[in-house]
């Protein structure tokens, strides 16, 4: 996998850990209340994933985007990988936190895999939908809508490092052989 110093026993408590990040980056990006999309400057108009609001001078006409079919598959797409990843990382500290079970890795993986494809659709499809939505003005798509994209990427790395770690399978339960870069003449 990496020939360049990876400390394979040290992903036991990596990955979980940077599956745990994903988790806290999803669950920001769908309980944000604002931070999805803002117009330039956000003085007149902003939306977070369930809502979007109007205005001027802190006076704010807030709509639920929940009226919407799109918005709706939105919230459930993002909520169902969050779900699926809290399953996954509940695995993984199973599998390589409390007992080193190297058949679950892949599974772990595909979960992973799933979570993407996933989120994938449901960030790809917000910013498309809203756009159609508004007509007017520059929006720049902010900080939550940021987070779930980490969220998404985090899931990725992991996905592949959780798909790959069981072909190291004795250099994470110690039994590898040292390997030697010295050889005599």
């Amino acid at each position: 996998m990496f020939r360049c110093g990876l400390a394979y026993p040290r992903c036991r408590w990596i990955v979980p850990l940077l599956l745990l990040f994903a988790i806290i980056f999803d669950i920001i990006a769908i309980a944000a209340t604002s931070g999805w999309v803002e117009d330039k400057d956000a003085m007149s108009h902003y939306a977070s994933m369930w809502s979007q609001c109007r205005g001027r001078n802190d006076i704010w006409d807030c709509k639920s985007l929940m009226e919407f079919s799109w918005a709706q598959a939105v919230a459930a797409l993002m909520i169902i990988g969050l779900i699926i990843l809290i399953i996954a990382f509940i695995i993984s500290c199973i599998a390589l936190c409390c007992t080193l079970n190297i058949s679950l890795l892949p599974v772990i993986g595909a979960l992973l895999f799933i979570t993407v494809v996933i989120q994938f659709i449901a960030l790809i499809i917000y910013p498309v939908k809203f756009n159609d939505l508004i007509f007017e003005g520059r929006y720049d798509y902010t900080w939550a809508y940021g987070f779930g994209w980490g969220a998404t990427i985090l899931c990725i790395g992991c996905g592949i490092l959780f798909c790959c770690l069981p072909r190291y399978e004795d250099e994470l339960t110690g039994l590898a052989k040292t390997k030697y870069i010295y050889t005599s003449a």
